[in-house]
């Protein structure tokens, strides 16, 4: 399945083709656009829009496009939903400081987005980081 967002990928834009690969599409393609050509895009593929404004998979009602997945795709896992609120800390601003967590992952998107510009690379990349944070977060909820 195609799927669709913003070019120039951050925190949301990285969590959210993780958690589409891992947890519910692992054949999934990836399509970076500037905003203003999403729609036509998506409608042109069928490709699934996410993190991207007035999209389902987007922001709403609080929730970061991460959480939007989570909550369509039904994924109760505990270290995933650990994971989402640092994922939400990290990508809604005035959260940041909701989790102890979300300055650091933001120092490190920040990083990545510096050493691999190309979003294709730039995922790559970081998968192994939200690979590592998970296997974080279900220690963390195993021990609570």
């Amino acid at each position: 399945m195609k799927w669709i967002t913003r070019s120039h990928v951050h925190v949301d834009r990285v969590a959210c083709p993780w958690l589409i690969t891992r947890f519910i599409d692992n054949k999934a393609e990836f399509l970076f656009m500037p905003k203003n050509q999403i729609e036509k895009v998506a409608n042109e593929t069928g490709a699934i829009p996410f993190d991207a404004p007035g999209v389902e998979l987007g922001h709403h009602d609080g929730r970061c496009s991460f959480e939007s997945i989570i909550l369509k795709y039904d994924l109760k896992e505990p270290g995933l939903l650990r994971l989402a609120k640092i994922v939400h800390a990290t990508d809604v601003a005035e959260d940041i400081d909701t989790d102890p967590i979300a300055r650091g992952l933001e120092a490190i998107a920040s990083g990545y987005s510096l050493r691999f510009p190309e979003d294709m690379e730039n995922l790559e990349h970081q998968f192994e980081v939200y690979d590592a944070l998970y296997a974080w977060c279900r220690l963390d909820v195993a021990n609570q």
